[in-house]
C-alpha cells in the first residue's frame, strides 16, 4: 500500500541521466528496478510494491556536475550487487569498506551518478 507523502520527509529522488534508454537499463539489470515511461525524457522509478513511483531519470544534455547529496541503497548481498552494477555496465568507484554499520561501496551510473549501495555485514 502506498504511504501519504510526509511533511518534510524525503519523498523522491531525480537522477539526471544523458541516455534514457542506457539507464533504465543499467538500474532494470543491475537492481531490478521498473519504471514508468513518460516519454524519451522522463521515466519514473516505481516503488518497489507497484504502487506509485520513489523517483525519476530526467535526460539532460549533459551529466549533473559532481557533488551534492549522495543517494544510498541498501542490500542483503553487498558482494553480489557489486557483480551486478559491473555486469549490467556501472563502475565501481570505490570497493567495498567497513564502517560503523556494515560495508558499503560507491558506484558511477552509465551517465556518472555517484552512488552508494551499503550492508549491515
Amino acid at each position: 500500500m502506498m504511504t501519504t507523502p510526509q511533511h518534510h520527509s524525503l519523498d523522491y529522488v531525480e537522477l539526471v541521466v544523458t541516455d534514457l534508454a542506457a539507464a533504465t537499463r543499467f538500474y532494470t539489470e543491475a537492481f531490478g528496478w521498473n519504471f514508468v515511461d513518460y516519454g524519451p525524457g522522463y521515466a519514473g522509478i516505481a516503488a518497489p510494491d507497484g504502487e506509485g513511483e520513489v523517483g525519476g531519470l530526467l535526460v539532460a544534455e549533459e551529466p549533473r556536475p559532481a557533488g551534492g547529496p549522495l543517494v544510498l541503497l541498501y542490500s542483503a548481498d553487498l558482494d553480489a550487487t557489486m557483480e551486478g552494477i559491473v555486469a549490467a555496465g556501472g563502475t565501481i568507484l570505490q570497493l567495498p569498506y567497513e564502517f560503523p554499520g556494515g560495508r558499503r561501496l560507491h558506484f558511477a551510473d552509465p551517465s556518472g551518478n555517484e552512488l552508494g549501495v551499503w550492508a549491515a555485514q
